[in-house]
């Protein structure tokens, strides 16, 4: 990856929508990561006109798309190693011990950021469909001189 890379797109659970207000929210993204549960190609098609995608499998991405697509992604931008998957609960990994930096996942539709031995764990949060009362949110990673600044953006439905 290009070492001027400064800013990661972080989405997830669009389940076959994707909003004007996300596309807005990450349209100044160097790439983005889509954490799985995307449903439709078209959403990655649209992604792709912003920025490179790098999208993982979702437990509902059960169609002809989804198999096509990997249970985990690892990114390496500017010296930061992230390990991208749907469900943390299948992290089969010690991310610290691995060399990761950051951990993106999805799921459970609950927005968060939190760190663990040094490790960045984020979750954007959905999307998509409006789950219970949880906000709409994507994500944001800037990089710059080798720290990494985490953002939720909570998104006008």
């Amino acid at each position: 990856m290009d070492d001027k890379l400064k800013r990661i797109g972080l989405i997830s659970d669009t389940h076959g929508l994707l909003r004007d207000s996300a596309v807005a929210a990450l349209a100044d993204s160097d790439i983005i990561i889509h954490a799985g549960d995307i449903d439709t190609p078209d959403i990655i098609d649209t992604l792709k006109t912003i920025a490179p995608v790098f999208p993982v499998r979702g437990n509902m991405d059960r169609n002809p798309y989804g198999a096509t697509l990997h249970q985990y992604e690892i990114v390496k931008i500017n010296g930061i190693s992230i390990y991208v998957l749907h469900d943390l609960s299948q992290l089969d990994l010690d991310p610290a011990a691995a060399g990761f930096e950051v951990v993106v996942s999805g799921h459970s539709h609950r927005s968060r950021i939190k760190y663990r031995d040094s490790v960045l764990f984020i979750n954007p949060g959905s999307a998509g469909p409006r789950r219970f009362t949880l906000p709409i949110s994507v994500g944001m990673l800037k990089i710059e001189d080798g720290r990494i600044t985490p953002t939720i953006i909570e998104l006008e439905t």
